[in-house]
């Protein structure tokens, strides 16, 4: 491509690229609460993401049910969810025959394309390893709220 050539990505594609990467990783109802209410505060879409190997150790049962109870508390949110479950392809499996609808997995690439193709014929989705820019984790938040707040209006302002 030369110098003057289009790249093919108009400002809105940016733009929307840019929205896509707004993620809050969180570890609890409360925190998942928070970023909701933050995210349907400003108007802006939010993707909640567990902790590193959470599928593993919380399981996708518990996944399900904190995004379930998150969502119904703050409706107007426009969210989307999640469960990272390490290197564990079982635990991956598990998630999708939990009806998990994306998991991230950071195994071998071979094997991530094996879960893909299942999770595709379950409408479902699989990620590889998360970008660790533009990433919130609530872990050590003392208040979860102003801090989405904080981070999903930074975000907004340079979009």
């Amino acid at each position: 491509m030369g110098l003057l050539q289009s790249h093919g990505r108009s400002r809105g594609a940016r733009r929307k690229a840019r929205l896509s990467r707004r993620r809050i990783i969180i570890h609890s109802l409360a925190q998942a609460r928070a970023a909701l209410a933050a995210a349907a505060e400003l108007g802006v879409s939010v993707t909640l993401e567990s902790a590193p190997a959470a599928g593993g150790y919380a399981g996708p049962g518990w996944w399900r049910a904190l995004i379930d109870a998150a969502r119904a508390a703050h409706p107007a949110a426009d969210v989307s969810a999640v469960l990272d479950c390490g290197e564990e392809p079982g635990t991956a499996l598990a998630a999708l025959r939990a009806g998990v609808p994306r998991i991230r997995f950071t195994g071998a690439a071979e094997t991530r394309e094996r879960l893909a193709a299942i999770a595709a014929q379950r409408g479902a989705a699989v990620e590889g390893a998360a970008v660790e820019e533009d990433v919130l984790d609530l872990l050590e938040a003392r208040d979860p709220l102003a801090a989405s707040r904080r981070f999903l209006a930074r975000n907004e302002e340079s979009a």
